[in-house]
């Protein structure tokens, strides 16, 4: 059977909640390849991964596997808020806690709570695999979603422990396709500079500048072809099927050494 969404698990993390929001028909990977993977080989039509946050930045992984071993394309972003919660078995009060389990990311981002309250931190592989453990320990709390918290029977002891508000993740959904053009779209671009160019970066972002095309994004990243060689991204405005979009991918895709489409698709409205 095919599935609707392949998702970066286990079940209980903040990529859960995002696809379980888009379909109930979902299958569960263990890597971001193994997303990608059921995409291409038609075990699923879609996949929902994490591209960038805004404390850690770009999810590197998922950047790397898109411009090096798939061809797939974003279909569809979405930003979601990233809420820590504290989590215990039934009958577990916050001051019984010596001990809280969790991703590194999450203990990372919630230790000024940690601190508050003298609470030690333990990594583990993930938000829900640290919800799962602690059923079996004395003493113990999670930092988790509340997706995870109603998976394992968790009781929730305090919600957005985070020691920043803000925090948000940019997921995209991914799929063999892009969109089609909206009123308000976005286009996600990688490329790279002719060696022993002085000025090329200059050059390729003038050919936005002089056409009014707005980016929202601009990053490097080694290229895996030796120290000093960096591939380019970009998300711009505006969606790569509209003529003058069209237009100045041409140009830029003559004008350097390796170009590579990630898809145009609709900017994520906040509700």
């Amino acid at each position: 059977m095919i599935r609707d969404i392949a998702f970066l698990g286990p079940e209980g993390t903040f990529t859960h909640e995002v696809a379980s929001r888009l379909s109930n028909n979902l299958l569960t990977c263990d890597s971001i390849n193994h997303v990608m993977d059921a995409v291409i080989g038609g075990k699923c039509s879609k996949g929902v991964v994490p591209i960038e946050n805004s404390i850690e930045g770009s999810v590197n992984i998922t950047l790397d596997l898109l411009v090096h071993s798939y061809d797939l394309l974003i279909e569809k972003e979405i930003i979601f808020p990233i809420n820590h919660n504290l989590l215990a078995p039934k009958g577990v009060k916050l001051e019984d806690i010596t001990d809280v389990f969790s991703h590194p990311q999450a203990l990372a981002q919630c230790h000024n709570y940690l601190i508050e309250h003298n609470i030690k931190p333990h990594q583990t592989l993930s938000t829900a695999a640290a919800s799962k453990k602690i059923s079996n320990i004395e003493h113990s709390a999670s930092i988790g979603t509340l997706k995870s918290a109603e998976l394992y029977g968790l009781n929730v002891l305090e919600k957005n422990i985070q020691d920043v508000d803000n925090n948000e993740t940019r997921f995209v959904v991914i799929s063999n396709h892009d969109s089609r053009p909206s009123s308000n779209d976005k286009t996600s671009i990688v490329f790279s500079l002719y060696d022993d160019k002085p000025g090329g970066l200059y050059e390729i972002l003038s050919i936005f500048a002089n056409n009014h095309i707005n980016l929202s994004k601009i990053e490097s990243r080694p290229s895996k072809q030796g120290l000093g060689k960096y591939i380019f991204f970009i998300d711009l405005y505006g969606h790569r099927k509209n003529d003058k979009i069209f237009r100045v991918l041409e140009e830029v895709s003559k004008d350097t050494s390796f170009f590579k489409i990630l898809g145009s698709y609709p900017v994520f409205k906040h509700y």
